[in-house]
């Protein structure tokens, strides 16, 4: 190869400066011999390459995929295997771990309000207890002084109603009906300002939760099941019952 090359370039610098032709034949001559002697005289070599003519071969056998790869993807597949394996195994402790926190969160909640709700009772008695304490704190001083009242107003009802106004006859008798009264109307205005009232009078409908029955007796001008007789007043401490009215009932002729 490098002696046909050379001979090229011999040639081509000759061609450019003779222009005999015969000087340029006999150049080549000179020049070419001996490469192509070399040429001829250089041992055949053997094609590097062999070229299959058949494709029979090519199309009919299939080749065998290498068995490195075949083992990565068996492993491969083993390991994908195991892991979902080992995934499914730890799905039923997950759901059973979120199951039991749940049943613990609705324990626990439970728990919560059932404590709410008691605070909320003990806070409602609480309140009630203070007021009840509070609204009934002189009950037992009001007790002790009904019969104060009930004495006074039997001292007023003793003073005959001619003489409780007459002055001039009776001054003395009808000035202790005067002091006697306003003693017992401002007994009756602390009773008021401390929630303790009076009730019953005759013709009310009797009410054993109001009333105290003493007796029953006839009475054809009044209606059967009434108060006809008033023997003690009730008394209420802040709409409930201190003290029950002391009556005789009218019963039906």
């Amino acid at each position: 190869m490098a002696s046909r090359t050379f001979a090229r370039r011999t040639l081509s610098t000759l061609v450019q400066r003779t222009t005999n032709p015969s000087v340029v034949r006999s150049a080549i001559r000179s020049q070419l011999a001996p490469a192509l002697s070399a040429t001829a005289t250089a041992p055949q070599t053997a094609p590097t390459a062999a070229r299959w003519f058949s494709d029979k071969t090519a199309s009919t056998e299939t080749p065998e995929p290498p068995k490195e790869g075949v083992d990565a993807t068996a492993d491969a597949s083993t390991a994908d295997t195991k892991a979902e394996e080992d995934m499914e195994a730890d799905v039923p402790e997950e759901v059973s771990k979120v199951l039991e926190l749940e049943e613990q969160v609705k324990e626990l909640k439970d728990q919560l309000l059932r404590a709410l709700a008691e605070q909320e009772n003990t806070r409602t008695i609480a309140r009630r207890d203070v007021a009840a304490a509070k609204d009934f704190s002189i009950k037992s001083f009001a007790k002790g002084l009904l019969d104060v009242s009930d004495n006074l107003s039997r001292a007023l009802d003793a003073v005959p109603e001619d003489h409780r106004d007459n002055k001039e006859e009776h001054a003395v008798l009808a000035t202790l009906y005067e002091g006697i009264q306003m003693t017992d109307a401002g007994l009756n205005k602390a009773f008021q300002m401390n929630g303790l009232t009076k009730f019953c009078k005759i013709g009310d409908v009797f009410d054993p939760n109001l009333h105290e029955a003493l007796y029953e007796y006839p009475d054809p001008t009044k209606e059967a099941g009434t108060v006809g007789q008033v023997m003690k007043l009730g008394f209420m401490l802040n709409k409930r019952v201190l003290r029950p009215a002391e009556v005789g009932i009218v019963k039906k002729v």
